[in-house]
């Protein structure tokens, strides 16, 4: 699925790509520190943490907190942290999306989930310390020196996680195992399961540069479409993609009788939406100059993407 960029696609790509490795190394540090095993008992816990964090993932999230704060010039560091801090959320919902009373799924990432390479119990606590700390790091006098703008953050974090967003999403996609859904309601739900964290991350950089809410409010359409076109293409892949590149087992919405984007609209319609999609969510962007070039071109990136 390709969306051209003023005939630039090639070079967005590269862009994105450059600005993704830089990203994920920054990430995997602080991971690589926040995470350090401690010599007691406690060190099967964070090894089941690291397993699941460190040297793994697109870091979609991460990568939005920090394309948004350079549109307001953000001080990169503060953007790391928050983007390790939306990770580690990230993270947090797929250890536990894995566990048997969930997906139950054996491959994430390439390797395999925490409740395999150690046990369910284990697991779920990596995923609580891991929601956990999410939020302590969001705290830390060192990821702002305003206390109004780490609450705002914690905040926001708090509602893309919970019942009315993530988890939210979350729910609807188990129901959705015995339920017919129709297109609006795959909407919504995915809206919620997937896209809340993308709106988060997006406007996470805007509330580092002290953006008031009325100011966010092309980056909150932005991050509305982006969101879709990420799970729409997902769906695209879950039936044509290839597992070795994907990291995890396809097919499993199907193989449930879930409805996607994909059973709803076909293939075909779907790759079109998704197209639409980027455009709109770029579209969002027009009051804004060189500075969102890679907001840009992260929206051709979430539909080209192979995994």
């Amino acid at each position: 699925m390709t969306v051209r960029i003023d005939g630039e696609t090639a070079s967005a790509a590269m862009r994105v790509r450059a600005a993704q490795a830089d990203v994920a190394a920054g990430v995997d540090d602080l991971f690589e520190r926040w995470l350090a095993v401690p010599a007691d008992p406690r060190a099967r816990l964070y090894e089941a943490m690291r397993h699941a964090a460190i040297a793994g993932g697109k870091r979609l999230r991460p990568l939005l907190v920090r394309a948004a704060g350079d549109l307001f010039h953000v001080d990169r560091a503060l953007s790391l942290r928050v983007g390790a801090a939306v990770e580690a959320m990230h993270v947090y919902s797929l250890i536990h999306d894995d566990l048997p009373c969930m997906d139950d799924d054996d491959l994430r990432r390439g390797k395999p989930t925490v409740h395999r390479a150690f046990d369910e119990a284990t697991a779920v606590l990596a995923g609580d310390s891991l929601h956990a700390l999410a939020f302590e790091w969001l705290v830390d006098p060192a990821t702002h020196s305003d206390p109004f703008v780490r609450s705002e953050l914690v905040r926001e974090l708090a509602r893309a996680a919970g019942p009315a967003g993530m988890a939210g999403g979350q729910m609807m996609d188990l129901a959705a195992e015995t339920a017919d859904f129709d297109l609006p309601t795959v909407t919504r739900l995915q809206q919620l399961k997937t896209g809340a964290l993308i709106a988060f991350s997006v406007e996470a950089g805007a509330i580092l540069a002290r953006i008031p809410p009325d100011g966010r409010i092309p980056l909150r359409g932005y991050a509305r479409d982006i969101g879709l076109a990420f799970q729409i293409a997902d769906d695209i892949m879950d039936v044509e993609g290839d597992e070795a590149l994907a990291g995890k087992a396809l097919h499993k919405d199907e193989a449930a009788g879930k409805a996607t984007f994909v059973t709803l609209m076909g293939i075909e319609r779907a790759r079109e939406q998704a197209g639409l999609l980027v455009e709109q969510a770029i579209a969002h962007l027009s009051g804004y100059g060189d500075e969102a070039a890679l907001l840009r071109a992260i929206a051709a990136y979430v539909v080209e993407r192979d995994h």
